[in-house]
């Protein structure tokens, strides 16, 4: 059964749909590396991710972009910021250079080629394991702040909150019934996230990894790696730290403790930040409704998530957002 965004009669057809098993092994000949028909989809909506094997050498990664996402000059950014850290020996995954250049297109599509690299979830449940990630995004961070992107974005509360939510209304997603609740409570969550910002203070914005939560983090025996900086953008510090706690509130505390006490021996952090996190918290679930009815004409998204869009899922976002307006007049997370 085809899912139509609103207002549409037709399925339809989207530019990752001339993306076949032949055009991703054409696409790694044209840059001098030959798969042997190994080919393996990683778990990427955004984008599209696969491992190959190849005929002679490791398998590789390749990763095409979403068309009109980004523009070349804020992928490069991206592949520039992560091969500075890793030029500073910080556990990394870069885009490798073949021919020069680490962003290459084939048949209308960009795409980069990056090494294969395993690894196991974290142990986020280990103080150990957590000071460990948070050296190294300490690392990470210390590199960010050295200078800024000029063309990738900022998260603000108007790029993860207003404009998410003018979309949603100017594209008819939010039923009719529901549509007064739904303007009440997130104007009143846009409010809140307001004022966490303003107890926060003005706070420096730095180059981030941006999606910084487990899956992110791969785990080996020496230790962690960080992968996929396609979210990468100036942020305050706290954006990368607050993903990887879960769990009630003491544990949280605990959490945050621990990531700090690895984080600070390579980096300063404001406590102040911590006014962000259920903020933060907040714009993120706006923002994740928004980029999902933006992409609902991928014939992947109503596939992965047939439960987008229904009723039931807009009364649960409602109460979502109720749930985040009491936790961000809570006091913030203060470690011990």
């Amino acid at each position: 059964m085809n899912i139509l965004p609103p207002g549409s009669d037709e399925p339809a057809q989207h530019p990752f749909s001339a993306l076949d098993p032949g055009c991703v092994l054409d696409a790694l000949d044209s840059v001098g590396l030959h798969g042997d028909g190994r080919l393996l989809a990683l778990n990427s909506y955004e984008n599209r991710v696969y491992q190959v094997g190849r005929e002679e050498g490791a398998p590789v990664v390749v990763k095409f972009y979403r068309p009109d996402r980004w523009s070349d000059a804020a992928i490069l950014e991206d592949h520039a910021f992560v091969a500075e850290l890793v030029e500073r020996e910080i556990p990394v995954v870069a885009a490798l250079t073949l021919g020069g250049r680490t962003l290459n297109a084939f048949a209308g599509f960009k795409f980069a080629v990056f090494p294969s690299r395993g690894g196991r979830a974290p142990e986020l449940g280990d103080p150990k394991t957590l000071e460990w990630i948070g050296r190294f995004i300490g690392r990470i961070h210390a590199v960010g702040a050295l200078a800024a992107f000029e063309h990738r974005p900022a998260l603000t509360i108007a790029s993860f909150g207003r404009e998410p939510r003018a979309y949603l209304l100017a594209n008819g997603f939010i039923p009719g019934e529901l549509l007064a609740a739904w303007t009440s409570v997130i104007d009143q969550a846009l409010d809140g996230v307001a004022r966490c910002f303003e107890r926060a203070g003005r706070q420096p914005v730095l180059r981030l990894h941006g999606d910084c939560h487990a899956g992110n983090v791969l785990w080996t025996g020496d230790g962690p790696h960080f992968v996929d900086f396609d979210d990468s953008r100036m942020g305050p510090a706290v954006q990368d730290l607050w993903m990887l706690m879960s769990g009630e509130r003491p544990e949280m505390v605990r959490q945050m403790a621990d990531i700090l006490a690895g984080y600070e021996d390579f980096a300063d952090f404001d406590p102040r930040q911590l006014y962000l996190v259920e903020a933060l918290r907040t714009l993120r679930l706006i923002h994740y409704s928004a980029w999902l009815a933006m992409r609902w004409d991928d014939p992947a998204f109503p596939a992965a998530f047939p439960w987008f869009n229904t009723q039931r899922y807009w009364q649960d976002r409602i109460l979502e957002l109720r749930e985040q307006i009491a936790l961000m007049d809570e006091p913030p997370l203060w470690p011990a």
